[in-house]
């Protein structure tokens, strides 16, 4: 018997699915992947070097602390809330929301207790509204 040799075909694998794949992945992790860049602000407050206003006996000024807190024209107030400021402020003012109004902050006092403090004395009715700055170090 005489049998027909079969030539041994070549293994070969055809790599052309796999390059499509990998491709797919690359373009699918380029175009889901987010480069954001982080910048941080630097921020100098608000100094004065105009002259101080005249003193007025009946203005209601409300101070605010370096941790938040208020006092009303030196007296604490208990918490920092924005009813209780506003009992504190009505009970100062006596009610009169025409008398000037003073917000006194220190330079690293939280700006939420800032906002607060205006929009108590918005809520109140106060018009004559001022934010007192700090003289420059060194300026006389």
């Amino acid at each position: 018997m005489k049998f027909m040799r079969h030539k041994k075909e070549a293994v070969d694998v055809n790599l052309t699915p796999l390059i499509d794949v990998v491709f797919l992945l690359l373009i699918f992790f380029m175009v889901s992947t987010t480069f954001t860049k982080e910048t941080r602000l630097t921020l100098q407050l608000p100094e004065a070097d105009g002259e101080a206003p005249a003193q007025m006996t009946d203005m209601v000024e409300i101070t605010i602390s370096v941790d938040g807190r208020y006092a009303v024209n030196g007296k604490p107030v208990i918490n920092t809330e924005i009813k209780t400021l506003m009992v504190a402020i009505d009970k100062i003012s006596q009610s009169d929301s025409s008398r000037p109004l003073v917000i006194t902050a220190d330079a690293k006092s939280p700006h939420q207790a800032v906002v607060t403090a205006m929009d108590a004395a918005g809520q109140m009715g106060f018009v004559n509204l001022s934010i007192t700055t700090k003289r420059p170090v060194g300026a006389e």
